[in-house]
């Protein structure tokens, strides 16, 4: 039975010289059926001897999935409109400039870069995981000549306009993030945390100016003063100076569209004032007509027509010049 084994067996043929103690084992193989148990014993350990023997590659193929991957091309990467404006305001927050400060809130992290930008990455593995600019450093906002806020505009695009950041100053213990929200579509709100903003006079516009600006302030706060100027034109001259210092930013479409309104008020008013003439003009006529007091009518002239904008009808009268005013109607 052990010669019908043996000869249906199919054993390798090796050189003695690469495995060891093959002579050994066939004896032990012949000498009976209890030397089987040797035989497979013989057999594991051969191949445990051919794996260790061979080298095992081992592939590492870099991940190219998730968040911030540095095997993504260029075109994935963040592509910023526009670059941020100058580091303004009070120079004690100067030293915030060139760190970035990091919050993650549910699946995104949040990273603020004071006077660069603040970016959105989403937490997650999938392919397309999105990482985008929420905004980049803009301007300050101004109330109660005070800065309020830090504006990050043109982020990336969010249908027809750009995602904006507003920033919060708020006293705190450290420097971090501390609250991130949207409260209308593509514009956020976010709370930043820092002792340099502790002291009650630590945002005040007014000492950050240079001497030259000041001396504008106070001539503008004078005329005030004065009423030679209005609460209207005094907060306008203010804006003017806040541009001057680097604090505020005019782009070519708020001026644009300040000149529309600035417009569009001219022509209400002139209309208005129209109008009112018109039913004066009206008025006087019919006490005229009571009266029986003869005029001549009278058109406004084409270039006051045109000047205006207005459709001046043929049937609008003049009062007559001779007339010196309204003596007034007796039963009235």
């Amino acid at each position: 039975m052990l010669h019908r084994f043996t000869q249906h067996a199919s054993l390798p043929i090796l050189p003695h010289r690469i495995l060891p103690g093959w002579e050994e084992t066939r004896e032990c193989q012949q000498q009976g059926p209890g030397s089987r148990m040797v035989f497979w014993q013989w057999l594991l350990c051969l191949c445990a001897y051919n794996v260790a023997a061979t080298k095992m590659k081992i592939v590492e193929e870099p991940n190219t999935f998730g968040l911030n991957n540095p095997f993504l091309s260029q075109t994935n990467k963040l592509q910023p409109k526009t670059e941020p404006s100058a580091v303004s305001g009070p120079s004690h927050l100067y030293r915030l400039a060139g760190k970035c400060f990091s919050f993650v809130e549910s699946t995104y992290k949040y990273e603020f870069c004071p006077f660069h930008n603040i970016t959105q990455h989403e937490q997650s593995f999938r392919w397309n995981a999105y990482s985008g600019i929420l905004g980049i450093w803009n301007e300050w906002e101004i109330a109660n000549n005070t800065f309020s806020g830090m504006w990050m505009r043109e982020g990336d695009s969010c249908g027809p306009k750009s995602r904006q950041t507003k920033v919060l100053l708020i006293c705190g213990k450290a420097n971090k993030l501390a609250k991130v929200s949207e409260p209308s579509t593509c514009v956020y709100s976010v709370t930043f945390e820092t002792p340099l903003v502790c002291h009650p006079h630590s945002l005040l516009v007014y000492p950050t100016l240079p001497e030259s600006l000041q001396v504008k302030w106070n001539q503008v706060e004078q005329s005030l003063y004065d009423e030679l100027i209005t609460e209207q034109g005094y907060r306008k001259l203010l804006q003017d100076i806040f541009r001057e210092a680097g604090y505020l930013k005019s782009t070519r479409n708020d001026k644009e569209n300040e000149k529309e309104v600035e417009g569009f008020d001219l022509l209400e008013k002139c209309n208005m004032a129209y109008h009112d003439l018109t039913k004066e003009i009206k008025r006087l006529q019919g006490i005229l007509d009571k009266h029986n007091i003869s005029y001549k009518k009278t058109e406004p002239s084409q270039e006051t027509s045109q000047l205006y904008g207005l459709n001046v009808h043929s049937s609008l009268m003049a009062a007559s010049p001779h007339l010196r005013g309204d003596t007034g109607d007796r039963h009235d």
